[in-house]
């Protein structure tokens, strides 16, 4: 990809000029109390690095998924809030987007200053499927930081074609940031000259969610293991009962589809082969491990079963690359996380290179108390890393080769 970078803008000066950067902060809140501060963590070097060499950084992030309007639910207050106790410094937050509130606060910032932007999902230009309306806002964000750059450091969004993410690439001079080259690095590793046996985990609750990048890994890996929710659609295409666990009918064919190719092409697909079966889904629900080939009909699968655990965590221990997406269970609750455990466990153990697709994946590491450092990237984007391994174009990528 050749694209100007952080480093390249860095070299240019950027001594009392106006930095725009969009980074992705849109973390899980329990009210207004930030519960996984990874992607705040994530989005720092770059704020820092900017900071320090004296630009006037303003910061442009959404925030959950208000409805085009201002929403006190989506407020980035919580993440100003943990900015400014990150870097050290005050980091505060206009009251708007591109309203008198963030012209007054971008025009008095001093240089090395970084203030953050109201979420910018409040304006309904941003999600916009009109160009025009999404250039219309672009257009207002370059108008905030007057001889300014775009430096794109959100991963999570690029796969987005969003005003501050694609259109905004399109007005300022762009530059990638050190976390967008970082995660598209790591992809490149996972498509190009990988190193073998290529093992994939996937999980989550919808087969539905996946089936591009499904079909792509089917010419690609070695070995996929399927959990979570979608693996009922996938025992259910092989003639199991699954009682009243997450099954999408509609799917079936496309599955039976997936398992004729997998057999095919020679790609090992390794289903669980046993589950957790519960009477409910709650934290506190009554559950036995049965075999898949005995769910009851009034029960419901939340997690894969010890011995699916077990061979999964096998099926993983002689990898040489890893790519793992999606928990195999109901992790947030505590009884059902013991499969989520056990990938994750296998992949601190490898020696492969190993990578977190982001999502409930990447939060699972972290409320699991595992070390982040055991795994070789844990990626800050899982949309975003399932639609490049599906093989497609990421609209925020193609901006910034000014593709827009």
């Amino acid at each position: 990809m050749s694209v100007n970078n952080l480093d390249d803008l860095l070299g240019e000066g950027v001594q009392g000029r106006y930095v725009l950067v969009r980074s992705d902060l849109n973390v899980p809140l329990d009210g207004s109390v930030i519960t996984d501060d990874g992607r705040v963590r994530a989005a720092l070097p770059t704020i820092k690095k900017l900071a320090d060499a004296g630009a006037k950084v303003v910061v442009t992030a959404h925030l959950g998924r208000p409805k085009g309007e201002p929403d006190p639910k989506f407020t980035l207050a919580p993440v100003a809030k943990r900015l400014c106790e990150l870097l050290g410094s005050e980091v505060p937050l206009a009251g708007d987007l591109v309203g008198e509130s963030a012209k007054a606060l971008v025009s008095g910032l001093a240089d090395g200053g970084v203030a953050l932007l109201e979420n910018v999902r409040f304006d309904a230009r941003e999600t916009s499927k009109d160009a025009v309306d999404r250039s219309e806002l672009a257009a207002e964000l370059a108008a905030l930081t007057p001889g300014g750059a775009f430096v794109s450091d959100g991963f999570g969004v690029v796969h987005r074609k969003q005003a501050s993410v694609y259109e905004i690439a399109a007005v300022l001079p762009a530059y990638a940031g050190g976390l967008v080259l970082a995660e598209l690095d790591v992809l490149k590793k996972l498509t190009d000259d990988v190193k073998r046996p290529y093992v994939v985990a996937l999980g989550g609750s919808k087969v539905s969610d996946k089936l591009g990048v499904i079909a792509n890994l089917l010419t690609k890996v070695d070995r996929l293991l399927i959990g979570g929710g979608m693996a009922y659609t996938f025992l259910k295409a092989k003639g199991y009962e699954v009682g009243t666990s997450l099954l999408q009918e509609d799917q079936l064919d496309q599955v039976k589809g997936f398992l004729a190719e997998a057999e095919k092409r020679g790609v090992e697909l390794v289903l669980p082969v046993d589950v957790l079966a519960a009477e409910g889904f709650a934290a506190d629900a009554a559950h036995e491990a049965v075999d898949v080939t005995a769910i009851p009909a009034d029960r419901m699968g939340l997690d894969i079963g010890p011995r699916s655990a077990e061979l999964f965590a096998q099926k993983l221990a002689d990898a040489a690359t890893v790519f793992w997406n999606g928990p195999m269970g109901v992790f947030e609750f505590e009884a059902f996380a013991g499969g989520t455990r056990a990938v994750a466990e296998a992949l601190v153990k490898s020696d492969a290179f190993t990578v977190v697709g982001g999502g409930d994946s990447a939060a699972a590491v972290r409320q699991l108390g595992l070390p982040e450092d055991g795994f070789s990237h844990i990626s800050t984007g899982g949309g975003a890393s399932l639609e490049y391994l599906e093989g497609k174009e990421l609209p925020g990528v193609a901006a910034l080769e000014g593709k827009n």
